[in-house]
């Protein structure tokens, strides 16, 4: 069965950086295949499932290796001087009673 994506999706390559516009599935037995036309030369390629990233966003939580790395990294000893951040805990809305 191929798919057309729309729309299509920015994808890391083995080749580069590139648009996947069709995924290719064979079925259980075999990797998907991303159809993927490269920003350089704008070359088609079909790439395997396993070779394929879709492009980083830092918007949508999908950072950079090197970014993640350093985010996940806690000092050896934390400042004592600096409070832990806290987390956004949203409340609920209570009815009133009248």
């Amino acid at each position: 069965m191929i798919t057309q994506l729309n729309p299509p999706l920015p994808m890391v390559t083995p080749k580069g950086d590139g648009w996947a516009h069709f995924v290719i599935d064979y079925g259980p037995e075999s990797a998907l295949l991303w159809v993927v036309f490269m920003d350089a030369d704008g070359a088609c390629w079909i790439v395997p499932n396993p070779e394929v990233r879709i492009c980083h966003n830092w918007t949508m939580g999908r950072r950079k290796p090197a970014d993640l790395k350093v985010h996940l990294q806690q000092p050896d000893e934390p400042p004592a001087a600096t409070p832990a951040p806290q987390r956004f805990r949203p409340s609920l809305a209570h009815q009133s009673e009248s």
